[in-house]
């Protein structure tokens, strides 16, 4: 087992200054088996070596939780992996982090495509109060998935989802990325949940190869990758038919925009349930 030393990252840049949530904390990294095709992370490290898909690197919770002793705020869990990939089955730091931070009062906003986090061994430990929960999907196709990323079913993921919210957790589904052409927004807004996060896909070249999909409306380039116009986002968003809608962008006119226009809460794009 390799130890994952760089778990916890402040993120810089104009993605940070952007965010709410720009402190990460990485239970598993230098890979991810999920291995999804437009993976951000693996086009920035895949290159240098340092992506093994089939054997991640495994944080130490030891130091993990000294780190924490450290911390404030709201923690994202997963930044450049999945903190409930397969592997969490073996070792279960992400089940020992979300105890650890239960114990000191920190917050946690998890990202996953994996159904691991509605299992009951985890629903028994999250803290209302603290855990924030993101399922992502990119499409509702079970079979049009499993061509690009390794994750659990789209169909499972959408029971989670559905359980989290009939279980009172501050759930929220994730159209991340939304790809044009792989959502039916009908099936989507069939979901039984009350939220929705849209986050539109970017590329680079490495994506682009890996990820073979029509780019021909991706005109924008912003921050070393290429975007949607916003019109084209603005359009696509048009059929999403949910209580609270919130779209992530790391354009600045477009961040700007949708904050303005469109988001349930101008102050938190990923609209979290927070205690007035």
């Amino acid at each position: 087992m390799q130890e994952y030393k760089s778990f916890y990252k402040q993120v810089g840049g104009n993605e940070g200054n952007l965010c709410h949530y720009s402190t990460r904390l990485d239970t598993y990294g230098c890979g991810c088996q999920h291995d999804c095709g437009y993976c951000y992370a693996k086009s920035l490290l895949e290159f240098r070596g340092l992506w093994n898909t089939r054997e991640p690197a495994v944080a130490d919770i030891e130091k993990i939780k000294k780190k924490l002793d450290k911390i404030e705020g709201i923690i994202r869990m997963g930044g450049m992996t999945d903190c409930f990939q397969p592997v969490e089955k073996k070792y279960g730091v992400t089940y020992e982090t979300i105890k650890a931070m239960n114990e000191r009062g920190i917050g946690y906003l998890i990202v996953t495509k994996s159904t691991l986090v509605a299992d009951d061994k985890y629903m028994d430990i999250y803290d209302k109060d603290l855990a924030h929960i993101q399922v992502t999907i990119t499409t509702t196709d079970d079979a049009k998935a499993r061509t690009y990323e390794m994750a659990s079913p789209v169909s499972e993921r959408i029971k989670a989802i559905e359980m989290l919210q009939e279980r009172g957790f501050d759930v929220s589904i994730r159209l991340s990325p939304f790809i044009p052409g792989n959502v039916d927004i009908g099936a989507v807004n069939k979901i039984q949940c009350d939220k929705i996060l849209v986050e539109f896909l970017r590329c680079n070249g490495f994506i682009r190869k890996t990820f073979p999909i029509d780019y021909s409306e991706y005109t924008l380039k912003h921050g070393g990758y290429w975007h949607l116009p916003l019109e084209r986002k603005i359009e696509y968003l048009s059929g999403i038919k949910k209580d609270q809608i919130s779209v992530c962008d790391d354009v600045p006119e477009h961040y700007e925009y949708f904050k303005q226009n469109f988001n349930y809460n101008p102050d938190d794009c990923c609209n979290l349930r927070r205690e007035a």
